[in-house]
């Protein structure tokens, strides 16, 4: 079927956006791996894997419009280099990805696409209530604990939310 270019713009931009998202959660969930901080690796190891069904989807969008995905045009990451850098680097990344996936969806809407603003809002739902909130209630825990708290807990085997 062949799709809307407009449409296919947006969707192109919300690729490149969770490709950077993935390999930015990959390279901080390995430092955090590195650093001992398990709970927060596995957090985000898992973050990395939406972040990679995300894009799936999209691709997949893609292709059943007609439209070969270029994989070269990818965000930039931004990987940081201590954990409240990190994570306000992924909550930044987030809150962009949300507003793409906002304008893309109204776009969807204007052009009568609703098969694609159905997949955009689960997207939507992902990034805002499990992915952002979590960042931010991480963020907030290292004000109010301090950050070295904040770290002996994120060196839990097993995550704790």
């Amino acid at each position: 079927m062949k799709g809307n270019q407009n449409v296919i713009t947006h969707l192109q931009q919300l690729l490149n956006c969770e490709l950077a998202a993935r390999d930015q959660y990959m390279a901080h969930s390995r430092m955090y791996k590195d650093w001992g901080l398990h709970a927060l690796y596995a957090r985000l190891d898992h973050e990395m894997e939406e972040e990679t069904e995300h894009a799936d989807a999209l691709i997949e969008r893609l292709l059943f419009l007609e439209t070969q995905p270029d994989f070269n045009q990818q965000d930039k990451v931004r990987v940081g280099s201590n954990v409240p850098e990190m994570l306000q680097h992924d909550l930044d990344v987030e809150y962009e990805v949300a507003d793409a996936l906002k304008q893309a969806i109204a776009v969807c809407e204007q052009e009568q696409d609703y098969e694609t603003r159905q997949i955009l809002l689960k997207l939507l739902d992902d990034t805002e209530m499990d992915h952002a909130y979590w960042l931010e209630k991480q963020l907030r825990l290292i004000e109010m604990l301090g950050l070295p708290n904040y770290l002996q807990a994120q060196m839990a085997e097993t995550p704790a939310e």
